[in-house]
């Protein structure tokens, strides 16, 4: 019994010392108590109005520095089978994250569209920018709903403590060769870098980069 005590004591106390450190906390609430993005399964998502249509889950918030452990989780609750889609609506967020994510996509091999998922469960048009993109690149092949958009700008690193040019560099590399191993053309990494703003690929300019492999019309 004294043993037990002690036990428990001690691993109360290494958790909280663990949950003490700031991103450790983020860490643990964010996968347990209050998911920075919010999931939704549909049965038969109709991307181009056509009546057809595939299992989908539409994942929509910003991507935070626990999600792609949680994405997985869903993912597994969906049971989606290959061919269906992962439907994703958010503002970007966490890179490290978001490069996880499109590696899951990737390994489930499920594709991926931009919408919204609305009350009678129709697909909507929506957005998808920053460390989004990223994840979207994870999709094979990567739908262009009619009327979503893709958004790129540079990404931005604070590390504390590291040469702010070293880390932006190692943050390119692993940013174009992510995007290399997804089949992304480079010139997505050229749109990156040009401005700290939001810019909003025109879907033939997403075509042309390959980032869009298959654009839809509705009817």
């Amino acid at each position: 019994m004294i043993f037990f005590a002690v036990l428990v004591s001690s691993v109360g106390i290494r958790a909280y010392r663990d949950l003490s450190r700031p991103e450790a906390w983020s860490y643990w609430r964010e996968s347990y108590l209050s998911p920075s993005m919010t999931a939704s399964l549909i049965a038969k998502a109709d991307l181009d109005g056509t009546g057809r249509g595939r299992a989908a889950l539409a994942i929509s918030g910003e991507i935070g520095i626990a999600t792609a452990s949680w994405l997985r989780g869903r993912l597994d609750e969906a049971h989606l089978a290959p061919g269906d889609v992962l439907l994703l609506s958010s503002p970007g967020g966490d890179l490290g994250q978001a490069i996880i994510m499109g590696e899951i996509i990737r390994s489930r091999g499920l594709a991926t569209a931009v919408g919204l998922v609305n009350a009678s469960g129709q697909i909507e048009r929506s957005f998808c920018a920053s460390a989004c993109v990223l994840a979207y690149a994870g999709g094979q092949p990567r739908y262009g709903v009619e009327g979503s958009a893709l958004g790129v700008h540079r990404f931005v690193t604070s590390t504390p403590g590291r040469d702010p040019v070293a880390e932006t560099q190692r943050t390119a590399g692993m940013v174009l060769s992510y995007l290399a191993k997804m089949g992304v053309s480079s010139s997505v990494v050229e749109a990156m870098s040009e401005t700290r703003n939001v810019r909003w690929l025109a879907p033939k300019e997403a075509s042309a980069m390959n980032l869009v492999t298959d654009p839809l019309r509705k009817p």
